[in-house]
C-alpha cells in the first residue's frame, strides 16, 4: 500500500507545481502529466472534464493565445456565441492563423471579469437551446 501512496504524491506534487507555475495543461503540450491528471482524477472516482473558453483565441496547436499578443481576448457577443455552439456540437472553430481547429470541451468558460460576460452567457446559453446563434 505504500508505494501507490508514494506514486500518488509525486503526482499530486507534480500537478501542484506545475499550477504553480501557470503551466497549462493538454494533451498536446504536455501528454504525460495530462495523462497522469486524467488518471488520477479517475482512481479518485472522478471524471476528467475538458475546459475552452469562450473568449478566448487559440493556437493552432490547440493553446491558448497569449494575453500579451493582439487578439488572444475576442469581445464580438456574436462571435463568441457562434464559436461556443460550434464548440459545443463538434465542429472546428477558428484558430488565431484563420485555420479549423476542432475542441471538445465538456465545459466552456465565459470569464466573469470580460466585458459583456453576462451578455455572452445569455447568448450562448439560448443559442445552444435554439439550435443556432
Amino acid at each position: 500500500p505504500l508505494i501507490p501512496l508514494l506514486v500518488w504524491i509525486i503526482r499530486a506534487l507534480t500537478y501542484a507545481q506545475l499550477r504553480a507555475s501557470s503551466v497549462q495543461l493538454s494533451p498536446t503540450q504536455f501528454p504525460e502529466a495530462y495523462r497522469m491528471v486524467v488518471e488520477a482524477a479517475e482512481a479518485a472516482g472522478l471524471r476528467f472534464v475538458a475546459e475552452a473558453f469562450a473568449d478566448r483565441a487559440y493556437t493552432p496547436e490547440g493553446q491558448l493565445v497569449s494575453r500579451r499578443e493582439p487578439g488572444a481576448v475576442l469581445h464580438d457577443p456574436v462571435a463568441i456565441t457562434e464559436r461556443c455552439v460550434a464548440m459545443a456540437t463538434g465542429h472546428p472553430i477558428e484558430d488565431v492563423e484563420g485555420n479549423p481547429l476542432r475542441l471538445t470541451p465538456g465545459s466552456i468558460c465565459v470569464h466573469g471579469d470580460t466585458p459583456g460576460a453576462v451578455e455572452v452567457a445569455r447568448r450562448v446559453r439560448a443559442a445552444l437551446e435554439d439550435g443556432a446563434p
